[in-house]
């Protein structure tokens, strides 16, 4: 493949580094992960793994930058790179070429999403001081949930603490922009006016799309809110959260509510739905139901947003791959008109309804990176 041309995007978590290399034509060259950062650390390319130390996210990216280098692919030879940020707040709702002032902003940001934007920057820093001449461009999770109108977005407290910062914004965003962008050449058809999309994985959300914008989602100030997930709570009532803050203090309740907490805390150990649907006990099985009753409850309302369903679609790996979850989504759903075929289910889709359903039902792989991939060379090309 001739590397010329191609864009590199990256996607900094909190102990790791996802990285993709696209060419000229979009199409995947490369693909891999630098994980475990502080710890017990890997380096992946092309489903070739290497154990090596990375004591922070600048030592992985340097890392990845090697192992580029060893496929053909160096700095110099790209056209640009982009980024996942998770959270652009209420100014950086477009992908963006990331300037001075851009970066400035990312870093008024960190406040909403400290365990997320400070890596995406180290990431962006990094490559800057490695690539100085290479240019670099973002594009935001939240960014999709900006058409939410306000009566979606306000919480009901005082206006100056709206005026903080204190709203809904969305995530998932990217992978919600990617199915509105895939959908149609999945489906073949037109993109349907009235959507519900589910994306579950370990982090879990629900969109509800019409005529391809977010109306109304189901995380909220932070991706706390909403479904049950692998390990973060979901929805919680407030006066809960500060029980738990006068009980544990509030460094524990964090802890407790993002990585102690979801299908983890409800099975007492498993937050691998994979590992959950093959352990029938008593709490794996009532974890994988309180997921699904939580999909449907949180369903429910974004139809009504919608006033209305034309189709749904899922994505993410369980999404994607948990043939049972789907299943026991889709039924309770029937009041709905949707009828499921279980042999398009077994084979993980892409058409999941059968011919007497009044709602199409798909499977659409997430492709985040394509699509931050595909905002760059639009920003590119725009000039």
């Amino acid at each position: 493949m001739a590397e010329a041309g191609g864009i590199l995007v990256l996607n900094a978590g909190s102990s790791s580094i996802k990285f993709a290399v696209f060419d000229a034509g979009l199409a995947e060259a490369h693909r891999g992960i630098a994980a475990g950062i502080g710890g017990a650390s890997f380096l992946e390319i092309d489903g070739v793994r290497s154990e090596m130390p990375f004591i922070d996210h600048k030592a992985a990216l340097a890392a990845v930058l090697t192992a580029l280098r060893r496929a053909g692919v160096t700095p110099q030879g790209l056209r640009a790179a982009a980024h996942r940020v998770v959270h652009g707040g209420r100014h950086l709702s477009i992908p963006v070429r990331l300037t001075p002032e851009n970066l400035a902003e990312i870093a008024s940001c960190t406040p909403l999403a400290p365990l997320h934007n400070p890596h995406n920057l180290a990431a962006i820093e990094a490559l800057a001081e490695a690539a100085p001449d290479l240019p670099q461009f973002a594009s935001f999770d939240t960014a999709f949930h900006a058409t939410n109108p306000d009566v979606a977005t306000r919480y009901a407290i005082p206006k100056m603490m709206e005026t903080k910062g204190m709203r809904r914004y969305g995530f998932h965003g990217l992978s919600y922009a990617s199915l509105v962008r895939r959908l149609p050449e999945v489906s073949g058809a037109p993109l349907p006016s009235r959507l519900l999309a589910f994306h579950l994985g370990n982090g879990a959300s629900l969109c509800a799309i019409r005529n391809g914008r977010s109306v109304a989602t189901t995380m909220g100030y932070s991706p706390l809110d909403g479904l049950t997930m692998g390990t973060r709570s979901g929805g919680i009532d407030a006066n809960a959260v500060l029980r738990l803050v006068e009980d544990h203090g509030l460094d524990r309740t964090k802890a407790i509510l993002n990585h102690e907490s979801g299908l983890l805390g409800l099975s007492g150990g498993k937050s691998d739905m994979r590992n959950l649907v093959l352990d029938h006990t008593a709490d794996s099985d009532f974890a994988v139901e309180h997921f699904c009753y939580w999909s449907l409850r949180h369903a429910g309302s974004l139809i009504a947003a919608l006033e209305g369903l034309d189709a749904i679609a899922f994505t993410g790996g369980i999404g994607e791959n948990a043939v049972g979850v789907r299943a026991r989504i889709l039924r309770g759903l029937e009041w709905l008109g949707v009828r499921m075929d279980p042999d398009g289910n077994h084979r993980n889709g892409p058409r999941l309804h059968a011919k007497t359903s009044k709602v199409g039902v798909w499977v659409v792989p997430a492709e985040e990176e394509r699509m931050i991939a595909e905002d760059a060379l639009a920003l590119l090309e725009a000039g």
